[in-house]
Formats: structure tokens, C-alpha cells, sequence
């Protein structure tokens, strides 16, 4: 698998197959931290080591081992002591709730309830024989003159079951329940990343949710690592940096575009998350072909 990304990895970053929801990452130098957003997905490590922060949790996973996602969730990673001549190389395949609930439903998978505790939307784990076995065959359908799209989607499919079918799979169908759940803590995740440049109290969205305001705080927490607020002000954050390293648009654009009126509240919340100032990251940005491969994949598992 190592000789096969290899080969059809030139570029540092992440770099787009054939297959429309794959794709593969090289880094050939180690990276400072790297703040962003999780989405649903798998990230399988081939080569080398990433340090991933969620929450007050800090990991260490290497090859062999995978990142889930099934909720987008702020979180940073570095890699870790990758070289030009062992450079860290990932695949990532991107999923979506509806797929993984048409799984579900499929193949009749149900869950009993361990217990009533809501579970973080992310985890790293080793990957296991059928695991590694799926990756394989998807990466070896690149190599085909014709790689063929059906198959593929049929393999993610299968990964998608692996998933469900192991010790995690609680995970998968608790963020399918969540995702279909009119009222709740599933409304509040939804209404936040659809709406993240309003403002709202928590008690408006405990009320818009139909939930206690502790109760949606704790639930919220537990799903995302982070309190309901702190998760509105890190996507308008994410999102305000995506903006100004696209290039299309200043501080003081990218600060309202995103929710906020008062731009020096906007530059002192942007160095606290992310360390430097708004002008300081967009001229390292311009200066550096690795740290732009990087940003505009706004987090590569």
C-alpha cells in the first residue's frame, strides 16, 4: 500500500484520486500545529507519526493506525518527524450520515445501548486485517486505466460496514441518531454550523433545541469537546482564516463575514486559537508553498 501511494502521491498535501472521495497526503518535513475542522471521514496512516489535539486530549498515532471523524468537530494535528526521505503518507476517504445510515439500514445493524452516555464524534484506533484489506483494493483500483467508480463506492460501503461492525461502531449509529433528531442536541450542531455568523445566547438555542440550558451544554460538550459558544466561535475563527488565506478578502472582511462587529475582538480571539495575528499567518502563508498546500485543505487528517 506504502509503494502504491507512493507512486501516485507527488505532490506535499493532499492530492485528489481518481476516486472522488479519496485522497492521499505526503508531508516531507515535520509541521507546527495545525488548527481546522474534522469532518466525516477515515484517515489511515501508511508512513509516519501525527500528534492530534481534541479537546483536552492530546494522541500520538503512527502507521497502521486510523483518525474517524463522523461529526465536523475543531481539532488540531502536527506531523511528526517526516523527512524527504520518510515523508508521512495518509489516505483519507470522506463519508457522509446519509451513507452510513444507508448501511445501517441495509444491512439491518442494530445496537443496544451501553449506556447513556454520549460519546466524542472522533477516536483513533489500529486498523485491522479487513480494514487494511479494503484500503488496499480501493488504492489498487487508482492503478487501472479505468478505475472503475461503482467498485469503488461499493468498497467505501464495505469500509463503512468494518466500521459499524467494530468495537466503535456505538459511535457511527449514536451521530446517525443525532443527525435525525428534530429536537435535541442534533438540532443545536445543525443549526450552529448552518448559522455559525448569528449571534445567539445559550439560552435561546436551549430553548430553539427544547432542551435545559445544562443539559445542552453538557450534551454539547460530550459530542464536540467543546461547549456550544466556544464551537460557534470556532467555526466563524476557521472559517475567517480559510477566507483571508484564500486571498479574495482582508482582516477587517474576513472579521464581519463571519459574525463579527468589533474587529479588534476578532484579531485577539484569532491569536488566542491560533497563536499569531490575522496579518502574521497571511504572510507566512505567502511565503511558504507547504503551509498553503496545507490551509487550503483547512485540516488534512
Amino acid at each position: 500500500m506504502l509503494e502504491i501511494a507512493k507512486r501516485i502521491t507527488l505532490d506535499e498535501g493532499r492530492n485528489r484520486t481518481m476516486i472522488p472521495f479519496l485522497t492521499t497526503m505526503r508531508y516531507s518535513r515535520q509541521t507546527s500545529e495545525i488548527s481546522g475542522v474534522l469532518t466525516p471521514s477515515i484517515c489511515l496512516i501508511l508512513q509516519g507519526t501525527k500528534k492530534l489535539h481534541l479537546g483536552q486530549e492530546v494522541i500520538d498515532y503512527h502507521a497502521g493506525a486510523y483518525l474517524v471523524s463522523v461529526i465536523d468537530i475543531p481539532a488540531s494535528a502536527e506531523i511528526i518527524g517526516a523527512t524527504k526521505q520518510r515523508p508521512y503518507i495518509g489516505l483519507r476517504v470522506d463519508f457522509t450520515m446519509e451513507e452510513i445510515a444507508s448501511v445501517i439500514m441495509e444491512a439491518g445493524i442494530h445496537f443496544k445501548p451501553r449506556n447513556k452516555k454520549l460519546n466524542t464524534g472522533a477516536y483513533v484506533a489500529t486498523a485491522d486485517e479487513g480494514l487494511v484489506e479494503s484500503f488496499y483494493r480501493l488504492l489498487k483500483l487508482i492503478e487501472k486505466p479505468n478505475a472503475n467508480h461503482y467498485l469503488a463506492s461499493l468498497m467505501k460501503r464495505e469500509m463503512i460496514f468494518q466500521l459499524l461492525s467494530g468495537d466503535s461502531g456505538h459511535i457511527f449509529f449514536q451521530q446517525v441518531m443525532i443527525d435525525r433528531q428534530d429536537e435535541g442536541i442534533g438540532k443545536a450542531i445543525a443549526w450552529i454550523k448552518e448559522n455559525y455568523a448569528q449571534t445567539i445566547t445559550i439560552k435561546e438555542l436551549a430553548k430553539l433545541s427544547n432542551m435545559s440550558v445544562s443539559g445542552l451544554h453538557h450534551k454539547f460538550k460530550a459530542v464536540t469537546t467543546l461547549g456550544p459558544i466556544q464551537y460557534q466561535k470556532q467555526l466563524r475563527l476557521f472559517e475567517a482564516k480559510r477566507l483571508m488565506l484564500g486571498g479574495a478578502i482582508n482582516v477587517t472582511a474576513a472579521a464581519m463575514e463571519v459574525g463579527y462587529e468589533n474587529v479588534s475582538q476578532f484579531s485577539r480571539e484569532y491569536r488566542r486559537l491560533f497563536g499569531s495575528s490575522p496579518s502574521k499567518d497571511i504572510k507566512a502563508f505567502k511565503n511558504s508553498p507547504i503551509v498553503e498546500k496545507i490551509e487550503k485543505d483547512r485540516f488534512a487528517h
